[in-house]
């Protein structure tokens, strides 16, 4: 007769996570009606941590630019890339954050053994991937990429504001305030905005018709 040790079923446990490198990944500039989808990847190294990492989103200016600076200087490697205004307007927002997130990866001078992604989508990558929902506030390589991405994107939108300072992209980093659809309406959209996001195809819409009637004339108009 078996013994009942015998008959017990054991299960020896699976690892299914492949050992080795892990790189956190994020983006910042979904939204914004202007300027590229900016992304970030972030390997960080365990002997040299980095207090006070955080969801962008919950930090300062000046603390985002602080550890900023700590996340280049003691992680193993870190890549940002981005994905240009025509590459949104073209392939949509979702697939164009998705494309600067493979660049982001693709740009890492260590490769990784995995990749945590915040949100709930991956990018086409070769190697294993895990979508996590508020990543960048549960796990530090995912924060550490949140805050590279947030700070190049807001640099950006201060070299946008000295090109277009009508537009106070400075102040709202893009995104569809009040100020600057007000600023939409009145002066048109540049080169720089999303012509795919429905408030500037309505201010390119209102641009061509302008256009339409200086071409014109007034006779044309009144006729």
């Amino acid at each position: 007769m078996r013994s009942r040790k015998f008959l017990k079923a054991e299960q020896a446990p699976l690892v299914w996570d492949a050992p080795g490198l892990m790189a956190g990944v994020d983006e910042a500039g979904r939204g914004p009606l202007a300027g590229p989808v900016v992304a970030a990847a972030v390997i960080l190294d365990d002997r040299r941590p980095i207090p006070g990492l955080a969801d962008s989103k919950t930090l300062t200016a000046l603390q985002r630019e602080r550890l900023h600076e700590q996340i280049l200087a003691r992680a193993l490697c870190c890549s940002v890339a981005q994905a240009s205004v025509e590459e949104i307007d073209t392939y949509n927002i979702l697939q164009a954050t998705m494309l600067a997130m493979r660049r982001a990866v693709e740009g890492l001078r260590l490769k990784p053994a995995k990749v945590l992604v915040d949100g709930n989508r991956l990018p086409t990558l070769d190697v294993l991937a895990e979508a996590i929902v508020k990543g960048d506030a549960r796990v530090k390589a995912i924060s550490a990429a949140s805050i590279l991405a947030k700070v190049h994107r807001d640099r950006l939108c201060r070299e946008l504001d000295l090109e277009f300072p009508h537009y106070g992209f400075a102040g709202h980093k893009g995104y569809g305030t009040r100020a600057h659809l007000d600023a939409l309406q009145l002066h048109g959209a540049c080169v720089h905005h999303r012509r795919s996001f429905a408030p500037v195809a309505a201010a390119f819409e209102r641009m061509a018709v302008q256009q339409i009637a200086i071409v014109a004339g007034p006779d044309r108009i009144g006729a």
